[in-house]
């Protein structure tokens, strides 16, 4: 197999964004069913209506695993990337609804060489904003990357 992209590729600082993805009634209830989390708040349309949100919101979990997919499906990294190392400083800044639109900024935070000259790694910013671009969560990502060497 032909190795089509590495870590060297990325630039500190580069800056990408993603499509977008609107959270469904479907994604929350399945995403209850793969973890057995039903809390009120995102199962109980009459909890959630009687809290400060007013609403079910979205499992903050959830919004993280949708993130990590939406950088994958731009195909930014294609098959730089060995392995995920790891998640640091991940905040949820605003609650996501169900209806919401989320898409993800990524920028190329840090870059780290190792002892192996073939593989770097790396920390891509990620920031989560919803339809009305505010921020509902960001994190730093951490991987391990293909360097040319």
């Amino acid at each position: 197999m032909t190795q089509t992209k590495y870590g060297d590729d990325f630039r500190l600082g580069d800056v990408f964004d993603t499509g977008a993805v609107t959270v469904t009634e479907t994604h929350v209830v399945n995403w209850a069913g793969l973890t057995g989390d039903f809390y009120p708040l995102h199962m109980d349309k009459e909890y959630a209506a009687a809290t400060q949100f007013g609403k079910r919101l979205a499992y903050g979990p959830m919004i993280f695993a949708l993130a990590v997919g939406l950088v994958a499906l731009s195909g930014v990294g294609a098959d730089s990337v060995i392995a995920w190392l790891g998640v640091d400083n991940m905040r949820m800044q605003r609650p996501v609804l169900i209806g919401d639109t989320i898409r993800v900024h990524v920028q190329v935070k840090e870059q780290t060489p190792t002892k192996d000259p073939k593989r770097g790694v790396q920390v891509w910013l990620y920031t989560v904003h919803n339809q009305r671009g505010e921020t509902v969560m960001s994190f730093d990502y951490k991987m391990m990357f293909h360097m040319r060497g």
